[in-house]
């Protein structure tokens, strides 16, 4: 199964894809980047892609109503550390944000962030792509 680096490769292989990070959306940490960055700087940019994470995560005006994950068989319904929210889009005149929370076994906090072109990039096959990424991606 990949690790980071190899994720991010994954992911930049998307048509239209300007850069991407793994960020913990807790600490506003990169774990991992590759390609540009909108504003030049990877880890200002982990920090602010965080904190629109962060809201995403915490509003129940996001989180409310969503299913349940089914139960499984020692009845507690919990199969890892679902994140309460699947992904957030921010479009912007000249491309997309697409953050991506990974689902994990243990208590996580982390999403994979895509900056997107908008004239050359496919928004719905990169939000397919990256969720796909997602699953992959093993954290060490």
């Amino acid at each position: 199964m990949p690790g980071i680096d190899e994720c991010l490769l994954d992911v930049m292989r998307l048509p239209g894809a300007r850069g991407a990070a793994v960020v913990d959306w807790t600490s506003g940490l990169a774990l991992g980047t590759i390609g540009d960055s909108p504003n030049g700087d990877h880890e200002a940019t982990a920090a602010e892609t965080a904190e629109v994470a962060r809201m995403a995560a915490e509003q129940s005006a996001f989180t409310s109503g969503a299913p349940q994950p089914p139960d499984t068989a020692d009845g507690t319904g919990a199969t890892g550390t679902e994140p309460p929210v699947e992904d957030v889009i921010v479009t912007t005149r000249s491309g997309y944000h697409i953050l991506r929370f990974v689902e994990t076994d243990f208590d996580s906090s982390v999403f994979l962030h895509l900056w997107l072109d908008r004239a050359e990039g496919n928004l719905a096959l990169a939000r397919i792509r990256l969720g796909e990424t997602a699953e992959r991606l093993v954290l060490a």
